[in-house]
């Protein structure tokens, strides 16, 4: 009867993880079916980019300059252990472009983000203003999530550009100053081993995440009941979420990109 009852669990638990996961390829359809017919409120969009993007500009940087920093200073001590400090900078390189900067920027964007937006659509909806958008003839879709998708699918390559920049810069200071590395070899190598595929196929998955995050956050905030106790549980959740979906689709896009 125990492992009855746990299979049982365990199969509602699935269904609801498939059903949660039709439910938003169903909204993110309506979201895209919306953008190419033309219903985008460019004011909403703008005021939207600047929340997503410009506010989490610090953020971004910080957390990118730190972990390039952080990453020179692991590899470049045993590259030059081993007599191959020459190519710390097109490792360096390499592994910012293609990984660092759009998963560190991801998961900045997505904890600070995604919490966000689930939080202010969630508590519109406890406290009846979706209801009222809909009373008064307003798609919720096209007014609040549409913007905020357009947004974070916009402005997190421009957010990863940055950090690709600022967490190189981080990783060269750490390599010329701290470990000692000629700092020529370092931007020689780099320029020899870093390609341009490997900026763009990082700058393409960025716009994964950031669609990612926000039907995730808006999808969550919808769903949001029960005051605000449901709003805090709806914002942790979403963070969640979003995490775990940017690490899953950062797999599987790093294998279509650059295997």
């Amino acid at each position: 009867m125990q492992y009855q009852n746990l299979a049982e669990n365990v199969g509602d638990k699935v269904e609801g993880i498939i059903e949660e996961f039709g439910r938003l390829v169903i909204l993110t359809w309506q979201v895209i079916k919306d953008i190419f017919h033309g219903h985008v409120d460019v004011k909403l969009t703008l005021e939207q980019m600047v929340k997503i993007g410009f506010e989490s500009l610090p953020l971004a940087l910080v957390t990118a300059g730190f972990v390039g920093a952080v990453f020179a200073l692991q590899i470049s001590s045993e590259f030059v252990r081993f007599g191959a400090g020459k190519f710390v900078g097109g490792v360096m390189g390499i592994g910012i472009a293609r990984e660092l900067g759009p998963a560190i920027t991801g998961i900045v964007i997505a904890a600070r983000v995604a919490a966000a937006i689930t939080a202010e659509i969630g508590t519109m909806n406890v406290t009846e203003q979706i209801d009222a958008l809909k009373a008064l003839g307003s798609n919720p879709v096209r007014y609040l999530i549409v913007p905020r998708f357009i947004a974070a699918a916009v402005m997190l390559p421009i957010l990863t550009i940055l950090a690709i920049i600022t967490g190189f810069g981080g990783g060269y200071a750490v390599a010329s100053f701290v470990s000692k590395i000629n700092p020529v070899e370092y931007m020689e190598n780099a320029q020899s081993l870093l390609k341009l595929w490997d900026i763009f196929g990082g700058l393409i998955k960025t716009i994964f995440f950031g669609m990612i995050i926000a039907i995730i956050a808006c999808y969550r905030g919808l769903k949001t009941r029960g005051g605000a106790k449901g709003v805090g549980e709806a914002t942790t959740s979403s963070v969640v979420s979003t995490l775990i979906s940017l690490f899953i689709v950062n797999y599987f896009l790093s294998i279509l990109f650059f295997r």
